[in-house]
């Protein structure tokens, strides 16, 4: 749960730990014995005028299974149960809402039972458990895939675009790039020197993936970027073409080919180069953020 809230704009601070129980304090150990009456959750500090509420429960809906009352894929018990804990009236109502249009729209076929609860004191949890999906990337995408929860992700909220429709509206170099992982010419192509503040999303989709806060001249020919705006709109996968071995990157709504990450990036900002085809983006320039319904994003250029 921290992964897909995390480098969001809006979004100030994200705290691993437990909730809902009768003890104070609580460990992992003990949270996990089922005998606390805890959960495990996230706290998260976010600034509403960016991020509202509303779409913190629409993300959060996305990450779940919400008609399982035994736990989340391979993790089962009463302490892997899920549930939105609110603060106030307010919220209450929201999430009871939120909760009843899921309901409504037909997705699943078994009811909805994530739980709406009034919030309990909230413990951290140890510093191991803090930022895990950073500090142990390997084993938690390893995990994220062998519980099925990523697997169940896709088939829930990932739709495959329309090829044929795709023909009709990308360019040629776009769809060659995007639907037959293509790799447009370095240096003739549109972004490899952009000098404008924006965002670039997917040009399938919309998905907001990469901003120029970010971005800087590699010398390949290609947009690079140190980082992406939120690693969870993103898919790494091993690319073994052309006799190399390399990390593919995709973007998770819409299944397009974007380009590769390398490790020899600048490294006082982690030592990530993000390659990435222009042909696979479409640029918004700062000042249309708001009318193109972007404007959370417009908090990264102040």
């Amino acid at each position: 749960m921290v992964e897909p809230f995390d480098e969001q704009p809006g979004i100030e601070k994200i705290i691993s730990g437990y909730t809902g129980g009768h003890t104070e304090n609580p460990t992992y150990e003990e949270v996990c014995s089922d005998t606390t009456g805890h959960v495990e959750a996230v706290q998260i500090t976010y600034d509403p005028e960016v991020f509202p509420y509303e779409k913190l429960l629409d993300l959060f809906w996305r990450q779940i299974d919400p008609t399982d009352d035994g736990g989340q894929f391979h993790d089962r018990g009463e302490s892997y149960r899920t549930a939105i804990f609110y603060h106030n009236d307010e919220q209450k109502k929201l999430a009871e809402q939120s909760k009843q249009q899921l309901n409504d729209t037909g997705i699943f076929k078994q009811p909805v039972v994530t739980e709406i609860r009034r919030a309990f004191t909230f413990y951290p949890a140890e510093d191991k458990h803090q930022d895990y999906y950073k500090n142990h990337r390997f084993h938690y995408r390893l995990y994220k895939k062998g519980s099925g929860r990523a697997d169940f992700m896709n088939k829930t909220w990932h739709q495959q675009p329309n090829k044929t429709e795709l023909k009709q509206r990308l360019s040629d170099m776009a769809y060659h790039v995007t639907q037959e992982n293509g790799t447009e010419p370095p240096f003739k192509n549109a972004y490899h020197d952009n000098k404008e503040d924006g965002i670039y999303v997917d040009i399938v989709s919309g998905e907001p993936l990469f901003s120029t806060t970010d971005q800087y001249d590699a010398g390949c020919g290609w947009p690079s970027f140190t980082r992406p705006v939120s690693r969870e709109r993103l898919e790494e996968k091993m690319d073994t073409s052309h006799g190399m071995r390399r990390i593919e990157i995709r973007s998770k709504q819409a299944d397009s080919h974007l380009g590769h990450v390398f490790d020899d990036g600048p490294k006082d900002q982690g030592g990530s180069r993000y390659c990435i085809n222009s042909a696979a983006l479409r640029f918004i320039k700062k000042e249309d953020l708001e009318t193109e319904g972007y404007g959370e994003y417009v908090r990264l250029f102040e």
